[in-house]
C-alpha cells in the first residue's frame, strides 16, 4: 500500500490528457468573430466528474492572458422549482470586474432587476422575455467592442427553459466583435425526454457552433493525474507500487472525479468505495422503478458486462418485464448497451456500488446461478465469465479449470495481460483446488505460461518475482522435468529485463537436469542455453550449443526452435567475423516464419534484422525492420513485449539518428496508450533525447524519475544519461556531467560487465564537457580537468582493448564515436593552453566528420562539423572553415537544434579574428595576459600605465567577443592569434 505517500488535492491544478480538447477551445477562439462576425459557440460534454470544469479553467486562463474577459454562470439543480436565467443573472454579477468600463452605466432596467432577484421563489411576472433578451445582447455587445469576450454557462443539463431560449437568442443575433459561448452539460444526465437534448440538436445545426465530447481519460493520463494529485509529477513509484496504480486505472475508467476520490481512498489504506461516492453513484438508482433496481442489482454481479441470456437465465421476472426494466435502466443512463447482445453499466463504479450493496447471501445466490447459466448456455465460450463466478461462489475445482482455459484464449486471441490475470489466480488457488479433480493442469507448465503472458505484457520484472517464488518453494525432491522447467521459465524472463543475474548459469542447470533425451523441452533449453552463453561473451561453446539445437530441432520438426537457433547463429556470426552472410539468414527466417505463420519468430527475426542493418551503418533499412518487428507485436496483442517495445524504441532511435526528429517523437508518441513502466520510459528516452538536442534545458526536470529505471532497461540509462550529460555540461558544468557519466557506469556494469561499448560513447560526452569548460577553468584547476580527461580515456581504452583481445571490432557508429574521443582528447588539451599540432587535431575532426556522415547520423555529424571548423579557421583556411560551418548551421536549422546554432553563431563569431583584427600592440597585450600577468604586470614590461592597459584589455576583449580575459585567452588560442 502506498501509504507513505501523501494526499495533495491542491497538486490537482494541472491539465492533464486534455491538450488536444483545449486546442480545440482555443482554436474556437480565434476563430470567434473573424469574417463572418457571428457569434461562436462550443458545447462541451461529458459525464459528470470527467473534467469539463477544469479545462474550461484552463481556457479561461491562457485566452484571459491574450486579453479576453470572461462571465461565468451556473446552472443549479432545484428540483422541481426553478430560477429563470440563473446562470446569466450571475454573469452580471461579474461585469464590473470584467468590464470596469461599463460599471459607470446603468445596466438596462431588465437586467439590473435580473441581477438582483434573490431567489427561486421571487415572482418573475415583472422581467419582460423580450426586454431580458435584447438587453443581454445589447451589453454582450458592448462587452464585445470593448474587446473579446467569453460567455461560460456550466451544467446546462439543469437549465431552464428561459435560459435555453435566451443562449438560442444570442446565437441568432450578429454580433460586432468577438465573443465565445461555452456551454458545459453532462452527457449522463441526457436521458431520453430531457429538454435539453432537443435544443443542442438545433444549436449544432446553426453555422460556427461545435461540439466537444470529453471522453474518459486516457489510461496513461490518469497515472499522469495520479502523480499529480499525490504531489510527486514525474517521479515513479517502483514497481510495489504498479499493481495498485493500474487498479485505480481500471476502477476510474478515466474519470478525473473518481481517480482523485480513489487514490484517496487507497492512500487511506483501504480499497473500499469511498461511502460518499458510494452514496452519490446509489442515488441514480432512485431514478428507477422497484422492478428495474432489482434487475440492475441482477446485473452488478455479472461483472463488466452481462449477456442479455445470461441476465435473463438469472434475474427473477419474465421476458416482458425484463425487456421493460432494461429499458427503463437504459434510460435513465445506468446501464448501457454494449453491442447486439451485452450490456454494462455506465461506470464500473457505479456496477460496483451496487454491488457493495448486496447482502453476502445475495452476492452467493447469484453468482452459483451465473456459474450454472455460463455452463449450460456457453460452455467454453466464455470460461472467464465461468471462472469468476465459480470463484465468487467458491467452487475452486471448476474456478482452476475455468481460470487455465480463460489463459489460454486470452493468450490466443491477443490478450496477454488479461491471461496472465487468469493464470495468476489458478495459482493462487492451485493447492487448494488441484487435489479435487482427477487430472489437474501440470503446476510448471502453468507457471511458465504465467512468465510468457506476463513477458508478453511488458511486466518481466513480476514474471521473476514469480519464478522465483515457485523455485523457491519447490520441494528438493520435485521431479527433475518440473524444475527444469521452471529454469526454463526464468532464463525466458531474463531475456526480458537488465539483470545482474547470468542467465547461462540457470540454463546450464535446467539442461543437466533434463538429461540427454532428444526431447522437445530439451530442444528449447539448447537454444535458451546459445543465446545466454552469447550474453555471457563465450562465443565457441555458444556455437557449439546452438548447432546442437539446431539439429535437435530439425530431428523433431520444431521449426520455432529452429527459427531462434537461427536467430542466435547471426549473433554468432556477425560477433566473430561481422559475415554479410548473416543478412541472408535472417531473410530467410523471416520469408520461412511467415510461410508457416510463425509470428514470433517473424518478429525476433525482423528485430535482429534491424540490429544487423544499424551496426552495417545502414539506418534507414534498420528503422524499417525494428518498425516492423513493433508492428508485429501489436497485430498479436504484444505491443508491450521485449521485442515489440525494443523494436519501436530502436525504431524510433534510427529516425533520431537520421535526423527525422518529429518522426521519432510520432514512433515514441504513448498519449493513447497505457504502457507498463519499463516501456513507458523506454519511450520517453526518445522524446528526451530530442529535446537535448534542440539544448531543451527545462527537461532536465524529468531525468530523476527516467533514472528510476535504468536498471531495468540499460538502453535508456545510455540515451538518457548521454543526453542529460549535454544538458547538464550546459547548465550545471563539466563536474556535474562526468558525475551522471559515472553515475550510468554505476548502474550498468552489473548488468552489461565494466566494459560496455556504450562506454566509449559516454566517455566522449563527459570529454566534451570538460573541454567546453575549459576556457572557462581556473589555471590551477587545470591539472585536476587533466587527470579526470586521462581516467575518462583509459575506461574507453579498456573497453577497445577487450573488443581488440576478443577480435569484435565496433561497428561503424563505435568506429565514429572513437574517432570523437581521439578529438575531444585534443581539443581540451589545446583550450587548457597546451601544445597542440593543428595539422593532427584538424585530421582528427575531419575523421570523426567523416564516421558520423558514413553512419548517418546528423546531430554528430554537424556537432563534428562545427569543431572541425573551429580548427580550420585557427590553421588559417578560412575557407574551408566556412564551407564546414555552413554545412553544420543547415543541419542545424533542420533539426531545430538551438544550442548547436548558437554555438555556430557565437563562437565562430568570437573566431573570426585573424591577425589583423587586433593592433600589434594588443597582440602582445594579449600574449601578456594569456601568460597569466596583471594590468600592473603588463604596465611596468611594456613601459605603460596600468589604465592604458585596461583600456586595450577591453578592446581586445569587445574584439573577440570574450566575457573574461580567461576566454579571451582560450579564443585568441583558438583562432591561432597566439602560442
Amino acid at each position: 500500500m502506498m501509504t507513505d505517500v501523501r494526499l495533495d488535492r491542491s497538486r490537482t491544478e494541472g491539465l492533464v490528457g486534455r491538450d488536444r480538447e483545449l486546442e480545440v477551445l482555443l482554436r474556437a477562439a480565434s476563430g470567434a468573430g473573424s469574417g463572418s462576425d457571428e457569434t461562436r459557440m462550443v458545447l462541451v460534454s461529458g459525464d459528470a466528474g470527467v473534467g469539463k470544469t477544469r479545462l474550461l479553467t484552463e481556457a479561461i486562463d491562457r485566452l484571459g492572458r491574450d486579453g479576453w474577459r470572461a462571465l461565468v454562470g451556473h446552472c443549479l439543480d432545484f428540483g422541481e422549482a426553478t430560477m429563470p436565467y440563473l446562470p446569466f443573472a450571475e454573469m452580471l454579477g461579474q461585469v464590473g470586474e470584467a468590464a470596469p468600463e461599463l460599471v459607470e452605466r446603468d445596466l438596462h432596467p431588465a437586467l439590473s432587476r435580473l441581477r438582483h432577484r434573490a431567489s427561486a421563489d421571487e415572482p418573475t411576472e415583472g422581467l419582460d422575455r423580450a426586454e431580458v433578451f435584447e438587453a443581454m445582447y445589447a451589453l454582450v455587445e458592448d462587452l464585445a467592442a470593448l474587446g473579446p469576450i467569453l460567455l461560460v454557462v456550466e451544467d446546462a443539463h439543469w437549465a431552464d427553459a428561459s435560459t435555453r431560449d435566451l443562449i438560442s437568442f444570442l446565437l441568432s443575433r450578429r454580433l460586432q466583435g468577438r465573443c465565445l459561448c461555452l456551454v458545459t452539460f453532462r452527457s449522463d444526465e441526457m436521458h431520453r425526454r430531457h429538454p435539453l437534448r432537443k435544443r443542442v440538436a438545433e444549436w449544432v445545426r446553426l453555422p460556427g457552433v461545435e461540439r466537444l465530447q470529453l471522453d474518459p481519460l486516457p489510461a496513461g493520463a490518469v497515472r499522469g493525474l495520479v502523480e499529480q494529485i499525490i504531489g510527486q509529477p514525474g517521479v515513479a513509484f517502483g514497481d510495489e507500487y504498479e499493481d495498485d496504480i493500474e487498479r485505480i486505472v481500471q476502477r476510474s475508467q478515466g474519470n478525473a472525479f473518481y481517480v482523485e476520490e480513489l487514490v484517496g481512498a487507497f492512500l487511506g489504506g483501504g480499497w473500499s468505495l469511498p461511502e460518499d461516492l458510494a452514496d452519490l453513484l446509489l442515488v441514480r438508482l432512485d431514478r428507477l422503478d422497484e422492478a428495474a433496481r432489482d434487475v440492475v442489482r441482477v446485473a452488478s454481479a455479472a461483472g463488466q458486462r452481462v449477456p442479455h441470456d445470461l441476465l435473463a437465465r438469472v434475474a427473477p421476472v419474465t421476458e416482458d418485464q425484463l425487456e421493460v426494466a432494461l429499458r427503463t435502466a437504459i434510460d435513465a443512463n445506468v446501464l448501457v448497451r454494449t453491442g447486439d447482445t451485452e450490456y454494462a453499466f455506465r461506470h464500473a463504479l457505479l456496477g460496483e456500488a451496487v454491488y457493495d450493496d448486496l447482502l453476502p447471501g445475495e452476492r452467493m445466490r447469484l453468482h452459483t446461478a451465473y456459474a450454472e447459466a455460463v455452463r449450460e448456455l456457453h460452455g467454453s465460450r466464455q470460461s472467464a465469465n465461468l471462472a469468476r463466478h465459480a470463484l465468487a461462489s467458491h467452487d475452486l475445482p471448476t474456478a482452476l479449470q475455468a481460470s487455465v482455459e480463460a489463459g489460454d484464449q486470452a493468450m490466443a486471441s491477443g490478450g496477454p495481460d488479461e491471461a496472465a490475470g487468469h493464470y495468476m489466480t489458478a495459482l493462487e488457488i492451485y493447492t487448494r483446488a488441484a487435489a479435487s479433480l482427477d487430472d489437474p493442469p501440470d503446476e510448471a507448465e502453468l507457471v511458465a505460461r504465467t512468465v510468457d503472458a506476463l513477458c508478453s505484457s511488458g511486466r518481466p520484472e513480476t514474471a521473476l518475482s514469480l519464478i522465483d517464488s515457485h523455485l523457491r518453494r519447490l520441494p528438493a525432491d520435485a521431479p527433475r522435468l518440473a524444475r527444469a522447467r521452471l529454469l526454463l521459465a526464468r532464463v525466458e524472463a531474463l531475456r526480458s529485463t537488465e539483470t545482474d543475474a547470468r542467465p547461462s548459469l540457470v540454463s546450464g542447470e535446467a539442461l543437466e537436469l533434463v538429461g540427454p533425451d532428444p526431447t522437445q523441452l530439451r530442444a528449447r533449453i539448447l537454444s535458451m542455453h546459445a543465446m545466454a552463453l552469447i550474453w555471457d561473451g563465450d562465443f565457441d561453446e555458444a556455437r557449439s550449443r546452438a548447432d546442437e539445437a539446431i539439429e535437435l530441432a530439425e530431428q523433431l520438426d520444431l521449426p520455432r526452435v529452429a527459427a531462434d537457433v537461427g536467430v542466435t547463429l547471426t549473433w554468432l556470426s556477425q560477433h566473430l567475423d561481422l559475415g554479410e552472410g548473416s543478412r541472408a539468414e535472417l531473410k530467410r527466417i523471416i520469408a520461412e516464419a511467415q510461410e508457416r505463420g510463425d509470428v514470433l519468430s517473424e518478429m525476433r527475426g525482423f528485430l535482429r534484422c534491424g540490429g544487423l542493418e544499424y551496426d552495417y551503418g545502414e539506418l534507414a533499412a534498420a528503422q524499417s525492420n525494428f518498425l516492423q518487428a513493433a508492428h508485429l507485436a501489436r497485430e498479436i496483442g504484444r505491443p508491450w513485449t521485449i521485442q515489440g517495445i525494443a523494436g519501436r524504441m530502436q525504431g524510433a532511435l534510427m529516425a533520431y539518428m537520421r535526423g527525422e526528429w518529429d518522426e521519432a517523437l510520432a514512433i515514441a508518441d504513448f498519449r493513447d496508450e497505457d504502457p507498463p513502466p519499463t516501456a513507458r520510459v523506454m519511450l520517453e528516452a526518445v522524446s528526451f533525447l530530442v529535446a537535448a538536442g534542440r539544448g531543451d534545458v527545462s527537461v532536465l526536470s524529468r531525468f530523476p524519475g527516467l533514472r528510476e529505471r535504468w536498471h531495468r532497461e540499460g538502453l535508456v540509462a545510455v540515451t538518457v544519461g548521454g543526453a542529460a550529460m549535454e544538458l547538464q555540461s550546459l547548465r550545471d558544468g563539466a563536474a556535474i556531467a562526468v558525475a551522471t557519466y559515472d553515475d550510468v557506469c554505476r548502474v550498468l556494469t552489473p548488468l552489461w560487465g565494466e566494459s560496455f561499448g556504450a562506454r566509449v560513447r559516454l566517455a566522449t560526452i563527459a570529454l566534451a564537457a570538460l573541454a567546453d569548460g575549459a576556457p572557462r577553468t581556473p589555471t590551477a584547476a587545470r591539472d585536476d580537468v587533466r587527470a579526470t580527461a586521462a581516467r575518462l580515456v583509459a575506461d574507453a581504452d579498456q573497453v577497445l582493448a577487450v573488443r581488440a583481445e576478443d577480435e569484435r571490432p565496433f561497428a561503424i557508429e563505435g568506429r565514429a564515436w572513437e574517432a570523437r574521443l581521439r578529438a575531444e582528447v585534443l581539443r581540451l588539451e589545446w583550450l587548457l593552453g597546451g601544445r597542440v599540432d593543428l595539422d593532427d587535431l584538424v585530421g582528427r575532426w575531419r575523421l570523426a566528420v567523416e564516421l558520423f556522415s558514413d553512419l548517418g547520423h546528423a546531430l554528430e555529424e554537424a556537432r563534428a562539423r562545427l569543431q572541425l571548423a573551429l580548427v580550420l579557421r585557427a590553421a588559417g583556411d578560412g575557407d574551408a572553415s566556412q564551407a564546414e560551418a555552413a554545412l553544420a548551421r543547415e543541419t542545424a536549422s533542420r533539426l531545430g537544434a538551438r544550442q548547436l546554432l548558437d554555438d555556430l553563431g557565437s563562437t565562430l563569431r568570437a573566431g573570426a579574428a585573424d591577425a589583423g583584427a587586433l593592433t600589434p600592440r594588443e597582440r602582445e597585450i594579449l600574449a601578456l595576459v594569456a601568460a597569466g600577468r596583471s594590468n600592473g604586470e603588463i604596465g611596468q614590461q611594456l613601459f605603460i600605465s596600468a589604465k592604458t592597459v585596461s583600456v586595450h584589455v577591453s578592446n581586445v576583449m569587445a574584439k573577440l567577443g570574450a566575457g573574461s580575459r580567461t576566454e579571451a585567452s582560450a579564443l585568441a588560442r583558438r583562432a591561432g592569434l597566439i602560442d
